[in-house]
């Protein structure tokens, strides 16, 4: 979402390097720039001229002028006024002492609060909590059949005496739903109501008796992060009309220039709590200030790339597959548990977008395919056991075989096997402390190319090919294509 700011913003920062000492006028002409980016953001104009007023305070102050790299100052104050504008430090859900902890979600219709509520409950229910979802959006056409086909997908419990279509009261729903959860001694009651439209006073009505009925211990307001300036009309009539705890951005992960999510915090005076960056129910976080400011900045996010990587990689499966590559007995079956283990962490594009400098890396991050990840997983499930175990054991039948079963070519086959046995190279090299710059191989993707080669064979009757290069490849059983564009390990 942040892409074309963090475009504009690297560009700003590019003409600061390299200058011993930064005068007014350079200082001047950086804001405007900034002000310009942030503007066509869709940043709110209030958020914009504090936040330019703070930077030229600090920046025209000592804090720069004594700096031995006033350019890398600046972008330290940039930084740290953005993570201010993003709420500052992140706050956490407040639990009630006194279970059950009501989380009630509001926002407008089509913002994500049904798909959030089911998001959510997922999240809680991680953390060791028993939450209890309650459908209160009786109004929107199957909101309370999606709620109940979320909380199915999750295993969490669904309150929904009524079936909704604009029958039923949501205020006695959402009394009766506390009551269940007391009952059942459910610790987290999340309560999803209706949307509309636009903001109107039946909405914001129907929203306070909802809260009045039940009094809740954090009223979420979910935006659509998309909205642009529109947010800021919406969030201060939440803030107004019915009182906002927290906010939780939804579809960070569209192609909108991001104002809602740089404007929302400041206008309704409340800290982001969650951020959603797509359908998945695993595409959720909490939201991180500084973090988020790192991303904008092209700094990367690597904290939230090592949490996500906690939870979908297993310690000590990863201990074993450790273990074999050190001792040259990793496989291409270990490489589909591995690669199966990656794709929990979500999108590839979203993963890659955290490291550093990612923006350097935009085209390739455009242009990268994820099915590529599919065929390779077709073509190392149409091979035997033994194939996999001992690529060294596939002839040309053998490969033509694995192509047609897999839906690829035998020249996708040899691919895969090419760079297995180049990724198998450099996972040796690495063991014993070095890194070798191999053809073919990305040095940028080790972590997502994973391999290691048996021992040589014995010398076996080479080719007999008079050139060099193809000679060298069919030794190594291998097909030669000299206008076929080596990519990265793997394809990833």
């Amino acid at each position: 979402m942040f892409n074309n700011l963090s475009d504009r913003l690297s560009d700003t920062f590019k003409n600061l390097r390299g200058r011993g000492k930064l005068s007014a006028a350079d200082i001047d002409e950086t804001l405007r720039d900034i002000r310009r980016a942030l503007l066509e953001a869709d940043v709110a104009l209030d958020v914009v001229k504090e936040f330019i007023s703070n930077i030229r305070e600090r920046a025209l102050g000592d804090e720069v002028s004594k700096a031995l790299n006033p350019a890398q100052q600046v972008v330290q104050i940039v930084n740290d006024e953005l993570v201010a504008i993003l709420g500052g430090e992140a706050r956490k859900l407040s639990f009630s002492k006194t279970p059950p902890t009501v989380i009630m979600l509001a926002g407008l219709q089509g913002s994500g609060k049904t798909t959030l509520a089911g998001k959510l409950a997922k999240w809680l229910k991680e953390q060791g909590q028993t939450p209890l979802l309650v459908a209160c959006d009786l109004q929107r056409p199957n909101a309370v059949n999606q709620l109940q086909v979320l909380g199915e997908r999750v295993s969490v419990p669904v309150f929904a005496p009524e079936a909704g279509n604009g029958v039923g009261d949501p205020v006695a729903v959402a009394r009766q739903g506390l009551e269940k959860a007391k009952k059942d001694q459910h610790s987290v009651l999340l309560i999803d109501t209706a949307g509309r439209t636009g903001v109107d006073e039946e909405m914001m009505q129907q929203a306070r008796d909802i809260r009045d009925a039940v009094s809740p211990d954090e009223l979420v307001f979910v935006i659509d992060s998309m909205l642009g300036q529109d947010a800021v009309n919406v969030a201060k009539a939440f803030r107004d009309g019915v009182g906002v705890t927290g906010v939780v951005l939804t579809k960070l992960d569209g192609d909108a220039r991001g104002g809602a999510a740089l404007s929302v915090a400041t206008v309704t005076g409340a800290p982001i709590l969650f951020s959603s960056t797509g359908e998945g129910l695993e595409a959720f976080e909490p939201f991180y200030p500084d973090r988020m400011a790192s991303r904008i900045l092209d700094m990367g996010d690597i904290l939230t790339l090592i949490e996500q990587a906690q939870r979908a990689f297993d310690e000590e499966e990863s201990q074993r597959l450790a273990d074999k590559i050190a001792s040259e007995q990793f496989t291409l079956q270990d490489f589909l548990e591995q690669m199966q283990q990656l794709r929990k962490l979500g999108n590839m594009k979203s993963i890659m977008s955290m490291l550093p400098g990612a923006g350097q890396m935009k085209q390739n991050l455009e242009n990268f395919d994820e099915k590529q990840i599919d065929r390779t997983e077709a073509i190392i499930r149409s091979m035997t056991p033994l194939e996999r175990e001992q690529p060294r054991v596939l002839n040309g039948s053998r490969r033509m075989r694995i192509a047609k079963g897999s839906g690829t070519t035998v020249t996708d086959v040899n691919q895969l096997i090419q760079r297995f046995e180049q990724a198998a190279k450099m996972m040796k090299s690495m063991s014993k402390g070095g890194v070798p710059n191999l053809p073919g191989v990305n040095p940028a993707m080790m972590g997502a190319s994973i391999g290691s080669s048996k021992k040589k064979d014995k010398k076996k009757k080479g080719s007999k090919s008079g050139n060099p290069a193809k000679r060298a490849a069919e030794n190594a059983g291998l097909s030669y294509n000299p206008d076929k564009p080596k990519g990265s390990s793997f394809g990833l």
